[in-house]
């Protein structure tokens, strides 16, 4: 009995379909720069962990976490007190885990994004009940800056 050319076809299509890759999966290693008197940083820093991210937090001095912040494309504007790297982005600052996760995801064409400051309210400046408004900002190489998402507004 033969077997049509096109079943073959077919059959040879689908297996190798069925090879191929899966999509890489997000990388969760996340390397930290800080310095160590940054108390907020290391809570930052068991907060970002107890979401899921294998951190490596690594102590630098003041002069060194701006050369790190300047080497990687962030505008002064959007500085904050440390500075993460994740799957090829930059994480500024006091970030939600849920939006490193949605950055991950969604794979912006950005060099990273940023909380500005250190807003109390955000991940790891907790301060009772107040929760202080804040944005957190894409950027890119030519320093722009859009809002990825916002907390804490008035409605």
């Amino acid at each position: 009995m033969k077997t049509p050319r096109s079943l073959l076809s077919l059959l040879l299509i689908l297996s190798l379909a069925a090879c191929g890759q899966e999509p890489a999966a997000e990388s969760n290693e996340m390397l930290v720069y800080k310095t160590p008197q940054c108390g907020c940083c290391s809570v930052w820093v068991d907060y970002i962990e107890e979401a899921g991210f294998e951190v490596e937090a690594r102590d630098v001095s003041h002069q060194e976490l701006n050369e790190i912040k300047r080497e990687a494309g962030l505008p002064f504007s959007l500085g904050s007190c440390h500075t993460a790297f994740v799957d090829g982005y930059v994480v500024e600052g006091h970030v939600p885990a849920e939006q490193v996760h949605r950055l991950l995801e969604e794979r912006p064409d950005i060099l990273g994004i940023a909380v500005a400051g250190m807003p109390i309210g955000s991940p790891g400046m907790e301060m009772g009940d107040r929760k202080d408004p804040y944005e957190v900002l894409t950027f890119n190489d030519e320093g722009e800056s859009e809002v990825f998402a916002r907390y804490h507004q008035e409605e």
